[in-house]
């Protein structure tokens, strides 16, 4: 079986400390969190960060002391900051980190209800967000929450507009308001994705409930999984997790007993054709 990605969402937007005390805000508990996740098997570190008080931030500096404490911590590891930010930050403020020139960023392929807000992505700032990852050389990772993304997102690869090869898309399933992480669902999107971008590589998100059922179907159909505490803070029903390292060590121990070894960090890179 082909190597398996696994992705550790560690902090999110959303996610508080009085909702998962074991939440890493800082630059330094950040980098401690990553260090343990890659331990554990994960190759590519998913960033957002904090404030001092614990709050969303798309502030540059706190980006770069956070990049700079992880690769200090965990060379190997590749970092993918976020551009989706918390729920209604200002475009200009989403786009900016990416000038700091990490492996992999986040580019949104559209605007969907999110719980009680709305997570906006109008077409000419996706447009714009695709060309500031080309000029600052980083590669994006496509987030699709709905199959009709797929489609656009084919439009923009068909219009020259995103261009990075393959395409690595992620399927971010159980956001309230979005597609659900139902099996059927998630196997409708790989084969949706496969007809109209067929080079691309993909992996899923599933938010909440939908953590475990989607990455069981990604493990066996040749996908990549992203877990963390950005998308569940759970490791049983009601039991919260004691760590991002815990949920990616499971993830692991599962992909070991099937027979799908976990990508070194030279073939995380191949695969997602990294500079």
């Amino acid at each position: 079986m082909d190597p398996i990605i696994l992705t550790a969402a560690i902090t999110g937007a959303e996610t508080t400390r009085e909702d998962q005390p074991n939440l890493p805000i800082t630059p330094e508990e950040q980098a401690k969190e990553a260090k343990a996740c890659f331990e554990a098997g994960a190759r590519v570190i998913h960033l957002h960060v904090r404030d001092d008080d614990g709050n969303p931030t798309q502030s540059m500096q706190r980006f770069e002391d956070s990049i700079t404490a992880i690769r200090e911590a965990v060379p190997e590891v590749i970092i993918q900051i976020s551009t989706g930010g918390a729920v209604g930050e200002p475009f200009e403020k989403r786009l900016a980190p990416l000038a700091l020139k990490p492996e992999m960023g986040t580019l949104n392929a559209g605007t969907l209800n999110f719980g009680d807000e709305i997570f906006e992505n109008h077409p000419d700032d996706i447009v714009r967000l695709a060309e500031a990852f080309k000029e600052y050389n980083v590669v994006p990772e496509v987030e699709v929450y709905e199959s009709g993304m797929i489609d656009y997102v084919a439009r923009l690869v068909r219009r020259g507009i995103v261009t990075h090869e393959p395409l690595h898309i992620q399927f971010v399933l159980g956001v309230p308001g979005g597609m659900s992480g139902k099996p059927k669902n998630l196997l409708y999107m790989i084969e949706h994705l496969a007809e109209e971008i067929p080079t691309a590589t993909w992996a899923v998100a599933g938010i909440g409930r939908w953590h475990l059922p989607t990455s069981m179907v990604a493990m066996v159909t040749g996908g990549h999984i992203r877990c963390g505490f950005e998308d569940n803070i759970f490791y049983h029903r009601g039991v919260i997790a004691d760590s991002n390292a815990q949920l990616v060590a499971r993830l692991a121990r599962i992909a070991e007993e099937i027979g799908r070894p976990l990508a070194t960090p030279q073939q995380a890179r191949e695969i997602l054709a990294l500079p």
